[in-house]
């Protein structure tokens, strides 16, 4: 087999910096990034019983952006003032080589993997105000692992290699594109923080969920996403807010993130045995209705606590963040909604018992997770599912216990009090414990119309960590599946939903307290709602 193959990748993230010192540029750090990168390669190799072996090999590049900020000093010859940057773009040209293996994993479908060595020259840049000359080098290693569509298979022509089982693999993809628009309305004050009328915006993503038997029960699922775009006002203005797709560290162009990637072990006890269809993170086969679950790596809290069947995905349900989870629900996750941790699980006739416990931000509202596990929270649940009238129906009660260094916000008052100033929830926070309860009720009355209900209560006296600044919560709404008119993946939905805050959240709000919002130091408009920094993990099934 011989053959070409041409690829770009943006943007990039990849980069490094590195500090300077010398009297005679003072004090100043150097950093590369590479913004897009792409090769254009021979491939050659051999097939062997369906197996593609190869060595692939040709021509790289990338586009960088270098960057040189001066931090303290001054060049002796130069004009760079502290706090000066200068940037510069380099377009690399280079080589790469490296071999990977191919394999059919379905009709149409092949998996695969390959390493990828890359390496570039030597390149100058110049930065005139810093009065220096940059040389840098770059060299990347790779491994890659991907799904190509042969287009023209046919099922009778699809064979496994030998000691390849189709069963043990599962891919699914899922992509959302959601365009939303705040109509004019009237705005007597509007600050920074506030909705912003008569704005549009969208967001975008592609999520692939791939997962393979490791052995007896136990299954190893893994989700890359890419994701685009930015929520109404940069996902400020509505504390629950009106999209569970617009990601709360947004951006422009799209990036990647590995969103999801944990071992679920499933152990059937006595009991009837269930048919299970292959879904997005669920393979298709059988399961005890009495089993235990056990969940370890990371995903979403929400992945597992708080699942009601009508109300509970963004791509499939509503879309607002406290209709279709609990607003006040202040669950662990990072900046992008997702944490590492581990859950338990044990279904018995028609109840389950659900914990969990679950690594928090370093700092409210992070992208960064806690390393030591020292901010945790605990997670409980309790399900009865049931029937009335012949319709099943569902009702859950979860509570939450966070461990970790937060704010009160009377402290925050007080101390602004004794101080002067602005109450600031930064300068008060100690490690302290948070709490919060709610219950979710899920009823089917009728042939695809269900109802549900949600109600949710978390300690005011205390910042929000993670999630949404809401404080007190109440929800309902209404479903209707499209079979009643011949399209049944078709939904129509109407909910409602109430959220309130504390006293002393609103006494410190209206005292233009700082620090909701990490790393926003802007003053809050008095009264005006406020979405939290943490975008809602993708509510597609963690499995059903």
């Amino acid at each position: 087999m011989f053959g070409m193959e041409a690829d770009v990748s943006f943007p990039g993230r990849i980069g490094g910096s590195q500090p300077m010192v010398a009297p005679s540029i003072g004090r100043a750090e150097f950093a590369d990034t590479v913004q897009m990168f792409g090769t254009l390669r021979a491939r050659t190799g051999v097939v062997v019983d369906h197996w593609l072996y190869y060595a692939t090999g040709g021509l790289a590049w990338t586009y960088d952006s270098l960057s040189r900020t001066q931090t303290a000093g001054a060049p002796q010859a130069g004009t760079a003032v502290p706090g000066t940057i200068e940037q510069a773009f380099k377009l690399r040209t280079g080589w790469a080589a490296g071999a990977g293996v191919e394999l059919p994993v379905a009709p149409g479908w092949n998996a695969k993997f390959e390493y990828l060595f890359a390496g570039f020259a030597h390149h100058p840049a110049i930065f005139a105000l810093g009065a220096q000359t940059i040389d840098s080098g770059l060299s990347l290693h790779m491994l890659k692992a991907g799904l190509n569509y042969r287009l023209g298979t046919t099922p009778e022509s699809f064979k496994l290699p030998d000691g390849i089982d189709a069963d043990r693999w599962s891919f699914h993809g899922q992509s959302t594109f959601l365009q939303q628009y705040a109509f004019p309305f009237r705005s007597p004050y509007r600050g920074l923080n506030s909705l912003i009328p008569n704005e549009g915006r969208e967001t975008f993503d592609i999520t692939l969920y791939a997962g393979f038997r490791l052995w007896s029960g136990a299954e190893l699922w893994v989700n890359p996403e890419i994701n685009q775009g930015f929520g109404l006002s940069g996902t400020l203005g509505i504390a629950g807010f009106s999209s569970g797709e617009a990601y709360k560290v947004g951006a422009s162009v799209p990036y990647a993130r590995m969103t999801r990637y944990f071992v679920r072990q499933t152990i059937d006890l006595p009991g009837e045995t269930d048919k299970v269809q292959g879904e997005i993170n669920q393979f298709n086969g059988s399961r005890s209705s009495n089993r235990l679950v056990f969940t370890v790596g990371k995903f979403g809290v929400a992945d597992v606590f708080d699942t009601l069947n009508t109300a509970h995905d963004a791509r499939r349900d509503f879309m607002n963040w406290s209709v279709i989870d609990q607003g006040s629900f202040d669950y662990a996750a990072d900046a992008f909604g997702f944490t590492y941790g581990a859950t338990a699980e044990w279904y018995q006739g028609d109840w389950t018992f659900r914990g969990g416990l679950f690594d928090m931000s370093i700092v409210p509202n992070s992208v960064q997770l806690d390393p030591t596990f020292k901010q945790f929270q605990w997670v409980g649940e309790i399900e009865h599912r049931h029937k009335l009238w012949g319709q099943p129906g569902q009702i859950n009660v979860t509570a939450f216990l966070s461990r970790a260094r937060m704010g009160k916000f009377d402290d925050a008052i007080l101390l602004a009090q004794a101080m002067g100033g602005l109450p600031d929830i930064a300068a008060v926070r100690h490690y302290d414990s948070r709490s919060g309860i709610h219950v979710g009720v899920e009823q089917q009355f009728m042939t695809g119309v269900t109802t549900f209900a949600r109600a949710g209560l978390a300690d005011g006296k205390f910042e929000s960590y993670e999630f949404t600044d809401i404080d007190r919560t109440v929800s309902a709404g209404l479903t209707v599946s499209g079979q009643h008119w011949g399209r049944p993946d078709d939904k129509l939905g109407f909910a409602g939903v109430v959220n309130s805050i504390s006293d002393s959240h609103k006494a410190f709000l209206n005292a233009g307290g700082l620090g909701i919002l990490v790393g926003d130091a802007n003053l809050p408009t008095p009264g005006a709602e406020r979405s939290s920094k943490c975008t809602m993990p993708s509510r597609s099934a963690f499995y059903a």
